[in-house]
């Protein structure tokens, strides 16, 4: 049943948005959307109305692939208003199961919009089909956007490429990729660098990485940069790992005295040994030299203790942490968001929310959404979901902190699988009272575990919000249900109405 909407005496293109927003089924949306402007004559839609039925289209599960084609064909084709390049990289960026749709749009529509600007579409679009495992057109596309106006090429986009070429193993490749966008203006950023290094690495292209940081070296000699440790370490621990001491002492002094702002160290300057050590051994050696003998700075340490978390390195990362506490500087929210990452994968939870609890307000450090997401993601994967809820009204009341929808997912997704349905359901009622849309999938969970407690009123409450949202539920839900209509003759009514409802709509 469509939703009654009191249209207003003079729509503007604002109220409208508004309206779209405010409609829990997509269908409805997109209702409103194609009759105001036969209801108002003078009325014309602007990039405002598109991005709020863009945003109702796109919470469907799956993506109506047709309707955001039509949707984006209507505004490229037949509206005068601007078609900007934000909307159109959403849109790309959704279609994930659809490549060649997303590349329909780019390659035809795009064109034939107003847009001025096509390089926010371009990078959801060569991320897509990366993501995807279609490196050749990817490469393709590449090639033929080179050149055009409407395309800049930036350090993003340059990653992109230089990480999917060297995950399939072409460093050669990735080399080549990076020599040429420095041809076109692109200039790389650490990022590049850092993966760059690592692909020849890993590959044993030693002679090209030790050319790499050289060019790099160059390139940073009158102003060095004290976070480009995480590069000069990947060369260094390569090489040393390759039994190439002489070389790895050398690059490392190098590095010391010329990557790294420090004139007071060059006039006495002593590099560190690494002949008879350990790997692990090197590794400390090459860290510490790296920070505590190079450039004492805030990005230098952020760095380090990124990596060493990535890597699991726990321990030695909490050494370096306390020599970054005891030369004065103060962590960062980013430093203790590594650390609580690194602690979940390591499957211990209970010891990043101590982080957050404890570490945290000790240094002044106020947590961001983001971090209590990952101390909650973590206590639910250990079977804590329960505690991690705990977090949800820990948010809420601090200043500024608003959860996100992928907050109530993780909750919902930690409670379901640990069968607490009736708590999962509470959740999603929140979700819901914050305007956020879930997906099919939500839903189902939630009904399906209804029904397996025997909890049948409140799952068939549940279908009728689902409905209502415009998702049909799976087969197996209408199943669960149907005994309903066999032992409770008001239920089953309900039932009845809401098979005919979906019927209708679909």
């Amino acid at each position: 049943m469509a939703t009654v909407v009191r249209w207003p005496r003079v729509l503007t293109p604002s109220r409208l948005a508004q309206l779209i927003r405010q409609q829990k089924d997509p269908a409805d949306a997109l209702r409103l959307f194609e009759d105001a402007p036969l209801r108002y004559s003078s009325y014309r839609h602007n990039s405002l109305v598109y991005s709020a039925a863009l945003d109702s289209l796109l919470s469907v599960d799956p993506v109506p692939v047709p309707a955001v084609a039509a949707l984006l064909s209507h505004l490229a084709l037949r509206d005068s208003c601007p078609a900007p390049d934000p909307l159109f990289a959403r849109a790309i960026g959704a279609l994930y199961e659809d490549p060649s749709t997303a590349l329909h749009l780019f390659l035809r529509l795009l064109p034939r919009s107003n847009a001025h600007t096509w390089s926010l579409s371009f990078d959801a679009l060569l991320r897509l089909l990366l993501s995807r495992g279609h490196l050749t057109l990817a490469l393709g596309l590449l090639a033929r956007c080179a050149g055009r106006r409407e395309v800049q090429f930036g350090a993003p986009s340059l990653n992109l490429i230089v990480a999917a070429l060297c995950r399939a193993g072409r460093p050669a490749a990735a080399l080549q990729a990076f020599a040429s966008f420095k041809d076109l203006c692109c200039n790389p950023d650490r990022d590049t660098y850092r993966t760059l290094m690592r692909g020849l690495c890993k590959a044993g292209h030693l002679d090209d990485a030790i050319h790499l940081l050289r060019s790099m070296l160059w390139r940073i000699s009158q102003k060095g940069c004290d976070a480009d440790v995480v590069v000069y370490r990947t060369l260094v621990e390569a090489l040393h790992r390759h039994g190439r001491i002489t070389e790895a002492e050398e690059i490392l002094a190098k590095v010391l005295k010329k990557g790294l702002r420090s004139p007071k160290r060059r006039q006495t300057f002593c590099g560190p040994v690494l002949e008879g050590m350990t790997t692990e051994e090197a590794k400390k050696v090459i860290d510490e030299s790296l920070v505590v003998r190079g450039i004492k700075s805030m990005a230098s340490y952020k760095a380090m203790l990124g990596d060493l978390y990535a890597e699991g390195r726990l321990d030695h990362a909490q050494q370096m942490f306390d020599e970054m506490i005891q030369s004065g500087f103060r962590p960062t929210v980013s430093i203790f968001e590594d650390k609580i990452n690194a602690l979940c994968r390591e499957g211990r939870a209970d010891d990043s929310a101590i982080v957050l609890e404890k570490e945290m307000m000790e240094r002044d450090c106020v947590p961001t959404v983001n971090t209590y997401n990952l101390v909650m993601e973590g206590l639910c994967k250990d079977g804590k979901s329960m505690r991690a809820v705990e977090y949800l009204a820990r948010m809420e009341k601090q200043v500024g902190c608003v959860s996100q929808k992928d907050t109530f997912l993780i909750l919902i997704s930690g409670l379901c699988a640990e069968c607490r349905y009736i708590e999962a359901a509470k959740i999603l009622e929140r979700m819901l009272r914050m305007r956020y849309r879930p997906n099919r999938d939500v839903f189902n969970s939630i009904i399906r575990g209804l029904c397996s407690i025997g909890r049948r009123y409140e799952a068939v409450l549940w279908l009728e919000e689902m409905v209502s949202h415009g998702k049909i539920p799976e087969l197996d839900i209408w199943t669960s249900l149907a005994s309903i209509v066999l032992f409770d003759d008001s239920m089953g009514t309900l039932f009845l109405e809401l098979m005919e409802d979906v019927h209708d709509t679909g």
